[in-house]
């Protein structure tokens, strides 16, 4: 049996909780509410006859007459008809068996196996009440949007609406009045085609909050069901200005070849520059998953420089491209791989893209099982600083590691094998090579005084080959030109002991802790530095056998680290702390910097406090105090306060560490960003955020800053509920680079559910 009836709609005023929509015609109205009739009752209630057979009709009804010359059914008084998982209601219903003819009327109701319920007057059916012709309708459909009607009649799966309206919006408040949904589409000819799953407009018009705002001869979008194609169509257009480009309108157009692929194309047109075509494919397949987008235009290309320049020089084709995804090849591999580039220094910061100033290309394929990680990878990276050559970018082919995990078959403990190699080039800059292998045991046990005991040991054969050492800057991460090699070797003891007890009504937990660490002296400085330059001692790191961020630099000073953590729970409270220090027992030199805190024999101290209480509040601090002064020279808080809908988020950084500047990766530097939102009403918020660079040039002598400069600064008003998103913002950058130049950014935004964004 094939379709619905599509119905007709009330006519005529209504009373004020009630809305009306005009379309082409003002004598005409469709009302979106609920009739007073009951629904017909849900799959298995009290007093519902149950079809087991697609061709077998049953009935339950206060009267049945059977008229059996004529064979017609007369059913009367709260009649109630399924066929095949299709329900109906009404106070009358006259079914002729010959003809397949259901007449019903009277608080008419019925619905399919998809969820989607009718309600009219009268109405025609066939008896599997797919098909027919149904008076003063309305549609509700599974995901609660609503088509009403004068007049709707279904074919097969084709429903046409006459003087009709649409909206997915509520057109009830929590009391249960009626009340104008926030936006609706009225035509004079409305029909939903569920074989390409989309609903189609003739004489068309929107209303927003009552008011008509716009009027299409012809129209389409999504039914809601998102299946098929049906998603297929424009999307609603975006508007904003800003200084860098002028005012700007995108006309995104999407579409949908499946349920699994889709491409969405968005021209850009600007008042400043030339107009730029932008494209977003997605694709899910059986083995993973890719997402390619990317962005053209033509115009001019500046230097990433903040001195004034002539914005009509080198003209030529700018744009961006980003292909990223994943694929699991078999059991145990992934492929993974990411593109990204940029054809200069300013395009995205100037078209507000990102403002990511590293873009980084990779690929990747990994094995994993349970014991073993093999990983061969190569990347390569593109600068977007203004004061970075990309000439001295590293290209890193191959980049393998491979570790395997083996069980102690004496002692109990686990054997970790690695293998790494690695083969970074520039083209014009230093290049190196690498190769290591390395093993590490690691035992633990629990005493039976409750002390948590890791024993470790561990060795590394390192080779590296290197040339073109002048052409590194610093001194310090150059190494020896030509073949270099080197051996690592540490032990080492960590015990952990747990007291716990309660407190206050909750329970708290002391954790002292100690670890002893021995290594002899390494050869560190014949070694180029490639990714251990950005050192800082941190709660992270404290307990680390080598504190350095990467494999190029060994700390190989025997020393001893002691610290404590303490935690306490009770219900919505929860606060853990770490403090610790370490003592260095040799009086060998140490090739840390100065001013990254482990540099004397006592380092500095380092913490963190977090403080949890239920979800309205969350802090961390993260710290180092100075172990003579106890002056802080890193500071990092997070907080968040507040609940979903009105909250405030505060993130502060201080690195005063006073590092050589000739050390570009350890800069000094003091930021703050404040971020909130607030709940002006149900429906209505008001949105900031800021960042400000309070570095100073004591601080950094290469800052341009003042101590307080504004980096980058948003606010934005916004209603939103279940049916629409329409927003204000204003953005302001203070960052001038090239044609990305200083300035303000409007925007509106504007998402209607099944229509657009």
């Amino acid at each position: 049996m094939k379709g619905v009836s599509v119905a007709r709609w009330r006519t005529g005023a209504l009373a004020s909780a009630a809305w009306i929509a005009c379309a082409a015609s003002p004598a005409l109205a469709q009302q979106l509410q609920d009739p007073a009739g009951p629904p017909p009752p849900p799959l298995g209630a009290a007093g519902l006859p149950s079809s087991d057979t697609a061709d077998k009709v049953d009935f339950a009804a206060d009267n049945l007459d059977y008229d059996d010359k004529a064979d017609i059914v007369t059913a009367t008084g709260d009649v109630r008809m399924l066929r095949a998982g299709s329900r109906l209601r009404a106070d009358k219903v006259v079914w002729n068996r010959n003809t397949g003819q259901v007449t019903a009327t009277g608080h008419i109701a019925t619905i399919n196996s998809a969820g989607d319920t009718l309600y009219g007057d009268s109405a025609v059916l066939t008896d599997d009440f797919k098909n027919g012709v149904v008076q003063n309708m309305l549609y509700v459909l599974a995901d609660g949007g609503r088509l009403a009607a004068e007049r709707g009649e279904r074919k097969d799966k084709i429903q046409i609406l006459e003087h009709a309206a649409y909206s997915p919006c509520r057109v009830t408040d929590d009391d249960g009045c009626p009340k104008r949904p926030s936006w609706q589409i009225t035509a004079l000819r409305i029909v939903r085609d569920g074989n390409r799953h989309r609903i189609f407009y003739k004489d068309a018009r929107f209303s927003l909050f009552g008011l008509p705002i716009l009027w299409l001869p012809a129209f389409s979008h999504p039914d809601g069901s998102q299946q098929g194609g049906g998603g297929s169509g424009l999307l609603l257009p975006n508007f904003q200005y800003s200084k860098t480009v002028g005012a700007e309108l995108e006309l995104p157009y999407y579409r949908r070849f499946g349920p699994n692929r889709d491409i969405t194309i968005t021209p850009h047109i600007y008042t400043a520059v030339a107009p730029a075509l932008e494209v977003d494919y997605r694709a899910l397949e059986g083995h993973g998953a890719y997402e390619a987008k990317g962005m053209i235009t033509y115009g001019s290309r500046l230097p990433a420089v903040t001195t004034t320049q002539s914005l009509n020089t080198d003209k030529g084709v700018r744009g961006y491209v980003d292909l990223h995804g994943t694929y699991q090849l078999g059991t145990y591999w992934t492929l993974t791989g990411q593109i990204r580039a940029e054809s200069d220094k300013t395009f995205m910061y100037r078209y507000a893209i990102n403002n990511d100033d590293r873009l980084r290309s990779t690929l990747e394929a990994d094995r994993i099982d349970d014991n073993s990680l093999l990983t061969i990878a190569g990347w390569f990276t593109q600068t977007v600083r203004a004061d970075e050559k990309q000439s001295q970018q590293p290209i890193a082919l191959p980049a393998i590691d491979y570790r395997r995990r083996i069980q102690d078959p004496w002692a109990g403990g686990v054997f970790q094998v690695e293998l790494n190699s690695l083969a970074l080039t520039r083209t014009e800059g230093q290049d190196t090579q690498r190769v290591f292998a390395g093993i590490e045991w690691d035992l633990r046990k629990i005493t039976p005084l409750g002390q948590e005991v890791t024993f470790t040991a561990l060795g590394r054969v390192d080779g590296y080959h290197t040339d073109q050492v002048d052409q590194t800057s610093t001194v310090v991460y150059r190494g020896l030109p030509g073949w270099q090699a080197r051996g690592v070797a540490a032990i080492a003891a960590d015990m952990r002991w747990p007291f716990i007890g309660t407190l206050w009504g909750g329970t708290q937990q002391i954790v002292p802790r100690i670890q002893l660490v021995g290594t002899p002296h390494t050869k560190n400085l014949s070694i180029p530095d490639e990714d251990s330059r950005a050192v800082d001692l941190e709660d992270t790191n404290l307990f680390s056998i080598n504190r350095f961020s990467g494999y190029d630099r060994w700390e190989d000073s025997s020393r001893v680290t002691y610290g404590f953590e303490y935690n306490y729970q009770r219900p919505k409270l929860d606060v853990q702390t770490v403090l610790g220090q370490s003592y260095r027992l040799d009086t060998e030199p140490s090739i840390l910097p100065e001013g990254t805190g482990l540099t004397g024999r006592f380092s500095d101290y380092v913490g963190r406090i977090s403080v949890k209480y239920g979800p309205w509040f969350e802090v961390t601090e993260r710290f180092r105090l100075d172990k003579t002064t106890f002056r802080l020279h890193r500071n990092e808080i997070d907080a968040a306060i507040g609940t979903k809908r009105t909250y405030l988020l505060v993130g502060y950084l201080l690195l005063d560490r006073n590092i050589d500047p000739s050390l570009e990766d350890l800069m000094d530097r003091q930021e703050l960003r404040l971020g909130g939102r607030v709940q002006l009403a149900r429906y209505w918020s008001v949105y900031g955020s800021t960042v400000i660079d309070l570095t100073t040039k004591s601080q950094d002598p290469t800052s341009t800053g003042d101590g307080f400069s504004p980096v980058r600064e948003r606010l934005g008003l916004q209603y939103e509920n279940e049916c629409i998103t329409l927003g204000i913002s204003w953005r302001r950058d203070y960052n001038p680079i090239g044609d990305a130049r200083r300035g303000n950014t409007f925007s509106f935004r504007l998402a209607l559910k099944n229509i657009g964004r």
